[in-house]
């Protein structure tokens, strides 16, 4: 039977690896793979994750279950640490907390309870989006729409964006990136999110938030401000978390599924459904990455390490993003590039075109996705006057 089966093309990104691995040119550039990298292009173990561990190592007295929802510890830290301390929506009981094998997989649950629980309903999506987007809902037997985000002058285009919502048939689910906004960097305004509310109100549409870089943005709290704004004034509203990034702890695949419901008592009919939808897909989630995380946030002391090195991270970023197009400066291109210094997260839509992509990675040994989208965190001092004179030559 297997000799009817065809090869499909790998994963680009994954494939952009294994040809920088290949590559013998001394001064190649990754600015592809979606992970953090520090100055010397290392991702590192944060110091809070270590201890961490230690302490978990040193008392840890069971391998057993955690159950379908995983480490109620974990859910405990994560729901505040997203929705607020003393949030009105977590005092009301109207939210619950799933763990779940990385954001990835908080989006996989959040699709198959749309499907079984909500059918009919479509999903959009922005255009354009973190790929996965594209595999994960259609898998869950959903059908996937798009509306738009990125104009052809590289640029947020919110009124396209405003106008498309609007006329998005009523009850469908539409995804909404909380911050650092994947493959692009462009993230909403408060201003914009109070725009996005009021027409989601009006159409009645259900908002599905991908928030997978808490912390990247500009905080963590600031970086919450589009989730929290929703949950408190929609009845019914879902968050997919992601701690893989802004713990570092990206093998430990550790997400999370929240869920808003009108009120407690629905809330419980919801958080049923969701047990069986986890149940279906993997039983019960890793363990670890979750124990790492309440470990952390239950410990004034580790929390307040953690909290210091995520700002530490995040301002290398943005830092790096205003000197790449410092770099530029010379070449008379800082203001063609002038975006990506207003762009946030570890992400980049550069605005180079395919063919300015290929020529940087035929020519110069600098790998990125085709669409021009950059990892920034891929940048550094050492770097960057090559990255802009290479850049320079193909524009």
């Amino acid at each position: 039977m297997f000799e009817q089966i065809e090869r499909v093309p790998g994963d680009a990104i994954l494939g952009l690896i294994e040809a920088f691995k290949k590559d013998i040119n001394p001064q190649k550039v990754d600015l592809g793979v979606g992970v953090y990298r520090d100055a010397q292009g290392n991702t590192p173990v944060m110091r809070a994750v270590k201890a961490a561990e230690d302490l978990l190592l040193k008392n840890e007295t069971t391998k057993t279950y955690i159950g379908s929802h995983g480490d109620p510890r974990y859910g405990q830290a994560v729901l505040p640490l997203v929705l607020g301390e003393g949030s009105p929506v977590l005092e009301a009981g109207r939210a619950s907390a799933t763990q779940s094998p990385g954001g990835t997989g908080a989006l996989r649950l959040a699709a198959d309870f749309i499907a079984t629980q909500l059918p009919g309903k479509d999903v959009w999506v922005s255009d354009p989006t973190w790929p996965n987007h594209l595999g994960i809902f259609p898998a869950a037997g959903l059908t996937l729409k798009k509306y738009p985000y990125v104009d052809a002058e590289n640029r947020l285009d919110f009124d396209g964006m405003l106008a498309a919502l609007k006329e998005i048939p009523e009850g469908d689910v539409v995804l909404l990136h909380a911050c650092c906004h994947n493959p692009t960097g462009f993230d909403l305004s408060r201003e914009q999110w109070g725009q996005v509310l009021e027409v989601v109100k009006q159409r009645k549409l259900l908002p599905l938030v991908d928030f997978a870089y808490q912390g990247f943005g500009e905080g963590l709290d600031e970086d919450a401000y589009g989730p929290r704004l929703l949950a408190e004034n929609l009845d019914e509203v879902i968050i997919t978390s992601s701690c893989s990034k802004n713990f570092g702890i990206y093998c430990e695949r550790t997400g999370c599924l929240i869920m808003v419901a009108k009120n407690s008592e629905q809330m419980e009919n919801v958080r049923s459904q969701v047990a069986i939808v986890a149940r279906e897909n993997y039983s019960n989630p890793p363990a670890h990455g979750g124990a790492i995380v309440a470990e952390i946030l239950h410990s004034a002391e580790l929390s307040a390490i953690w909290r210091e090195e995520l700002t530490e991270m995040r301002d290398r970023i943005n830092t790096l993003r205003r000197d790449f197009v410092e770099a530029l400066k010379p070449y008379g291109l800082d203001q063609k590039y002038a975006c990506v210094a207003e762009q946030r997260g570890m992400f980049s839509y550069t605005g180079l075109t395919p063919e300015q992509v290929d020529r940087l990675r035929d020519e110069f040994g600098i790998y990125m996705v085709r669409s021009g989208r950059a990892n920034v965190a891929g940048f550094s001092q050492e770097n960057l006057p090559y990255l802009a004179k290479a850049i320079a030559a193909v524009n």
